[in-house]
């Protein structure tokens, strides 16, 4: 019953911003380890951000670290990631994912639950 969904992608241009969504059904968001992680044709999955369930602690990746910020939106059992001064590096497919409280959360590997993705290009 698990699902989650994706939304927010699009075609910018360097430097634009964008929000992305991830709406959670069939749990409560609150209760697990969140993340959001992207992937461009040719390279690995990486994780963006994520959201430490134990503590809530919020997790960067170096190169967005400044630029992207994690929220989480509990009446709307959401998650959004805010992404500013895009770069065109940023274009991939980006998904959201959930998991049971988990020591590192920004290891894909385990992650029980994920989205469908969001296509965000960023192009002059």
């Amino acid at each position: 019953q698990a699902q989650l969904v994706e939304s927010g992608g699009g075609l910018l241009q360097p430097g634009g911003s964008l929000r992305v969504s991830c709406a959670a059904s069939g749990f409560i968001l609150e209760h697990y380890t969140i993340g959001w992680f992207r992937q461009a044709p040719g390279k690995e999955r990486e994780g963006v951000s994520c959201i430490d369930s134990v503590d809530g602690t919020t997790y960067y990746a170096g190169s967005v670290k400044g630029r992207f910020t994690i929220s989480r939106d509990n009446a709307k059992n959401t998650v959004y990631l805010q992404m500013n001064s895009l770069k065109p590096e940023d274009t991939a497919v980006y998904y959201c994912a959930a998991d049971l409280p988990r020591p590192a959360c920004m290891d894909s590997h385990g992650y029980d639950y994920w989205g469908q993705g969001t296509q965000v290009t960023v192009s002059s």
